[in-house]
């Protein structure tokens, strides 16, 4: 007889049942992001059963973004969310490329548990397979730092071939220009902070730029001046509102109008205090976080200082850093506080709004991409592309080598860890060539999306590799194998990190032989 040890209405997976359950849970997740995968890759659109209109939609084929917004339910499928997320924290893109890897070795490592070969063994075979794989990469991979002009190339190519499989992909050559001159400015910085995405809709996609220096999506007070040369800022969050009683509960009694007005007068004198102190620093623009109220406007106007309210949290934050200055709160003790300073503020006409513009910050790094389109989606979507292309970008400032696309990388790992495996005796062979056939599924993938005779492509991108062409790869635009060199640029960074993360998150699913699920809890009453 059986022993119960789990609460009731608790259950439980063990053996195969288990195992079968996570990788058809993780193949499930693979096949539904494979098909926006490349160039050719086609787009989903996620609708909210909550939110109303236009909140609740969105059209996207970013596979951080769409595994993000979906519920799921399966162990499995939430680790390849989970290495979804960090492939887009690490690197910015790849990640649509890290599922659908994982789910191909899962789905070979199935085939092998059907031929009795032993979890422990395949997780062997897969670990030397990543090895020599990884092996391969590092030394496909190129660097071109030293001379300028070819370095500047290779950004440009690993942008378009970023923004290809995008909703930009009609404007890649356009918007490489705009990514790749946006992180030049950061100096082999990886702070992307410095580089503002202001997006407003009207106009196409095509009448997007890119600005030299910072915009702040706000307006400037009333009877101010809308022009400052040799700005200094003070970035504060204070409030510039009359003054409250702050004691619960607090009130206060008057006997005349005349007393009220005594009120009133005082507290229009402690705001002109307020703003006498600000006047002192030697500032002439104002920044604030919270609202600033008409009488302390006026004084603003009246002193030639030029004041900005409301400015969002994330708005002061960027500004404060660029313009080299700190958030102040008070102003007590002036010698504390840190002005930030640009060459000159002035207002601006994007569309049909008004903005500020801060040109030649202290920090000359700082700069906005503005986007233009025709539908708040469209605008969401290129916004993601851009942040996705200029963060690929900043990492292979970081780590300047760069590998070849197309398909090219994932056929040279699969021929290196084939030929490997003919070497290493015993199932883990069987393994290692299990995985060379799941990395070979990326190209397939890439030629099934774009339409094409996959089989027929693959073959002979595989020909070519072991007729010693190690540069060749996938033409998805006219279907042909070609010379990828300077065409199709990827990053090294993030090929090398789609493989481990892939290969991990296979291992670890592998591992599993027992799935257990709590009871769901009771409700009362």
């Amino acid at each position: 007889m059986a022993t119960q040890i789990f609460n009731e209405n608790a259950t439980q997976e063990r053996a195969e049942n288990a195992r079968l359950s996570n990788i058809i849970g993780a193949i499930a997740v693979g096949d539904l992001v494979k098909s926006t995968l490349g160039p050719k890759g086609m787009d989903k659109i996620l609708q909210s059963s909550t939110a109303r209109g236009d909140d609740g939609l969105v059209v996207t084929n970013d596979g951080a973004t769409i595994l993000k917004m979906i519920p799921l339910d399966n162990a499995a499928a939430k680790v390849l969310v989970n290495i979804s997320k960090v492939q887009d924290d690490e690197v910015g893109d790849g990640t649509t490329s890290v599922c659908v890897l994982a789910a191909e070795i899962l789905r070979q490592a199935e085939q092998l548990l059907d031929q009795r070969i032993h979890p422990q063994t395949i997780i062997d075979g897969f670990r030397l397979a990543t090895g020599k794989a990884r092996e391969a990469l590092e030394n496909a991979a190129v660097s071109h730092k030293d001379d300028e002009a070819q370095w500047r190339e290779d950004l440009l190519s690993i942008a378009r071939t970023t923004l290809s499989s995008k909703v930009l992909a009609a404007d890649k050559h356009k918007f490489a220009e705009v990514c790749v001159d946006a992180v030049l400015r950061l100096k082999g910085s990886t702070n992307l902070d410095r580089i503002q995405i202001i997006k407003k809709a009207g106009g196409k996609v095509s009448d997007s730029y890119l600005s030299d220096g910072f915009i702040l999506n706000k307006k400037i007070g009333v009877n101010q001046p809308r022009l400052i040369k040799g700005a200094k800022i003070l970035v504060a969050n204070t409030p510039m509102d009359t003054d409250k009683v702050k004691v619960f509960g607090a009130k206060i009694k008057v006997s005349d109008t005349a007393q009220l007005a005594e009120l009133e007068r005082a507290e229009r004198e402690k705001m002109r205090a307020k703003v006498q102190k600000i006047a002192a620093l030697g500032i002439n623009v104002f920044v604030n976080r919270q609202l600033i109220y008409n009488w302390p406007e006026q004084l603003f106007a009246d002193a030639g200082i030029m004041a900005i309210e409301h400015a969002d949290f994330d708005g002061v934050e960027r500004l404060a850093l660029v313009t080299g200055g700190e958030i102040a709160s008070s102003f007590d003790n002036p010698e504390l506080i840190a002005l930030g300073g640009c060459d000159s503020v002035e207002e601006i006409i994007i569309g049909e709004d008004r903005m500020v513009k801060f040109n030649g910050a202290a920090a000359g790094q700082a700069c906005t991409i503005v986007l233009r389109g025709g539908t708040n989606q469209m605008l969401d979507e290129a916004e993601r592309s851009i942040h996705d292309a200029i963060a690929v970008l900043s990492q292979t400032i970081a780590e300047p080598r760069i590998v070849y696309g197309g398909g090219c990388s994932e056929m040279l790992m699969s021929k290196a860890v084939d030929e490997a495996a003919k070497l290493v005796p015993g199932k883990k062979s069987i393994a290692m060539e299990a995985f060379a056939r799941a990395l070979r599924q990326m190209p397939t993938i890439l030629a099934d999306n774009a339409g094409l005779d996959s089989a027929d492509l693959v073959a002979r991108l595989r020909a070519a590799h072991y007729d010693g062409k190690s540069t060749s790869g996938l033409d998805l635009f006219n279907g042909d194998v070609i010379d990828v060199t300077g065409k199709v640029t990827e990053s090294f960074k993030l090929k090398r990190q789609v493989l481990l993360s892939a290969s991990e998150a296979a291992e670890m699913i592998l591992r599993v032989d027992d799935i257990i699920r709590c009871a769901p809890r009771q409700r009362r009453g």
